[in-house]
């Protein structure tokens, strides 16, 4: 992961802090119908069928069985339209919560989007659960103008005069797909509520739909997204799957280290003994889940201690030493540098001003006054001819270097005794005589820092050898969950994936775009 980070850019919502209004999610779980039950457990008989070979791939499969799961789980009816109207269904719960929002902000005319990828609009009067949730908020007293689907809107012009009315409480209720209401639809300026009625596959898809909400320009503070599952269904697990896959993407797609290696999960068929399961309500399916969750914050909690164990073995191994070793060396010629200066400050003369003095040699020529000295070191600057450092003298034991910073556009002078002490010299003549002697007498406070700072350094050394040798604290609670995980993984055989390859089957077929304008939305 690391090499991925050298040469990935990641930006994260977390790390933006972008002003984004508050989600409050809510999870709407409903009790199936009858007929969902029973049909649930065909699935299961299906299941069965297929993992005995007793259909052929094109007669029936997993995925297809999945995609029928799927479907039963939005509505009964669109596996029979000859099927009652549940009204607890899901469908039902989206209209009342809906209502509910639509009236509580009449005056304010804020606005909900409704994502949908099954079941989408057609013209061949066939059941689906757009026209059936529009009806429904029909019944209730909504207008029908202040609700619409995204499907009429089949050009970028119609699509963007939509998008107004919605941003201005025009349209008050939008229904759609997450392909064609995903990225792109701005109308975030109003939305007060967001309802999700099925569950996409991609993680992006279901990211995709709370963007439409959680973004830059809703004038409310708070927002409201809701996600509806049919209890004993397919439901619960493919939150489970998605989940799973978001899972691996976040450990790569995320401004910290917790891993080393990432595993994909990415199927889009369910295991024959995941449909029985669901269908029959084993315990074992939600004992599964709630340890999936788990252990995966325990796993993700040691590989957190284990990144911090391995930054500091490295720096245990190698910065560490290697930083003590230098400020060792510094300490010495701090010691050998302090000790030049404070011999030859003992041998100036104090009996006046200029006496303090106690001479500087430029170009062979000894200037034994304050004045002299900073006139001749500002000639000999004017004198460079080339910007590597060149040594013009010398001063108070150490040699003298001049050198040009380019970058700075300044001169600068170096103090050369067993370390150098670089000094930025400016157009004051006198003045470059008092920084050069101002950096003279630092050194004993220099030499103190180091001193103090090899100090700590070696406090972090025994500190990191401390923390190195320290066990994870939660090393049993996880072992013994993983080991209790195993158990209902191997009584539903989720080990195992006994699928045919079949090709997965996008929810909605995307259209030929239109050939845009200028200026794309995002």
């Amino acid at each position: 992961m690391n090499v991925f980070k050298e040469v990935a850019d990641i930006q994260t919502a977390d790390m933006l802090q972008l002003p984004v209004p508050k989600a409050y999610f809510h999870n709407v779980s409903v009790p199936p119908s009858e007929f969902q039950r029973d049909m649930v457990a065909d699935l299961a008989r299906r299941a069965e069928q297929v993992r005995a070979k007793q259909v052929e791939p094109h007669e029936d499969n997993m995925l297809t069985i999945t995609n029928d799961g799927r479907k039963l789980a939005l509505d009964q009816r669109l596996a029979n339209p000859m099927l009652p109207d549940d009204e607890g269904s899901k469908v039902s719960a989206c209209a009342d919560n809906v209502y509910r929002y639509w009236e509580e902000h009449q005056e304010q005319r804020l606005t909900q989007l409704v994502f949908c990828d099954l079941s989408i609009p057609k013209q061949d009067g066939s059941f689906n659960v757009y026209d059936e949730l529009r009806r429904k908020l029909m019944e209730k007293g909504i207008p029908p103008e202040e609700i619409t689907y995204i499907h009429d809107a089949n050009t970028e012009i119609k699509k963007k005069e939509l998008f107004a009315k919605v941003r201005n409480g025009q349209v008050r209720i939008l229904l759609g797909s997450t392909f064609k209401m995903g990225a792109g639809t701005n109308v975030q300026t109003k939305l007060i509520a967001l309802h999700d009625l099925d569950c996409p596959w991609r993680p992006r898809d279901l990211e995709q739909r709370s963007g439409r909400i959680i973004r830059q320009g809703n004038q409310n503070s708070d927002v409201h997204i809701f996600r509806y599952v049919t209890e004993n269904t397919l439901d619960a697990y493919l939150y489970q799957t998605l989940e799973n896959k978001q899972r691996f993407i976040s450990q790569i797609m995320t401004s910290k280290s917790p891993v080393r290696s990432a595993e994909d999960i990415d199927e889009t068929a369910l295991s024959y003994a995941e449909v029985k399961a669901l269908a029959t309500g084993n315990p074992y399916i939600k004992e599964k889940m709630d340890l999936d969750i788990q252990v995966s914050k325990l796993k993700l909690l040691k590989a957190n201690h284990l990144s911090q164990r391995y930054a500091l073995e490295d720096r245990l191994l190698k910065m560490l030493p290697q930083q003590i070793k230098s400020t060792e060396e510094r300490i010495v010629g701090y010691e050998q540098d302090a000790a030049l200066f404070l011999r030859s400050k003992a041998n100036v003369q104090e009996e006046s001003e200029e006496s303090k003095f106690p001479g500087m040699v430029i170009k062979d020529f000894t200037y034994t006054e304050r004045t002299a000295a900073g006139a001749a070191l500002m000639d000999a600057c004017k004198g460079m001819t080339s910007l590597d450092p060149q040594e013009i003298g010398s001063y108070r034991g150490f040699s003298l270097w001049l050198s040009f910073d380019s970058f700075g556009k300044e001169y600068k002078a170096t103090l050369r005794g067993a370390l150098g002490h670089m000094v930025t010299l400016g157009a004051d003549a006198s003045g470059n005589i008092s920084r050069i002697n101002n950096a003279l007498s630092d050194l004993p406070a220099k030499l103190a820092y180091c001193r103090e700072q090899l100090v700590t350094l070696r406090q972090q050394m025994e500190t990191a050898k401390e923390q190195i040798a320290a066990p994870f604290e939660k090393e049993q609670e996880l072992q013994t969950k993983a080991a209790r995980l195993a158990e209902p993984n191997t009584l539903l055989n989720m080990d195992k994936r006994e699928n045919e390859a079949v090709d997965s089957v996008p929810d909605e077929e995307p259209e030929a775009p239109e050939r845009r304008a200028m200026g794309r939305e995002r």
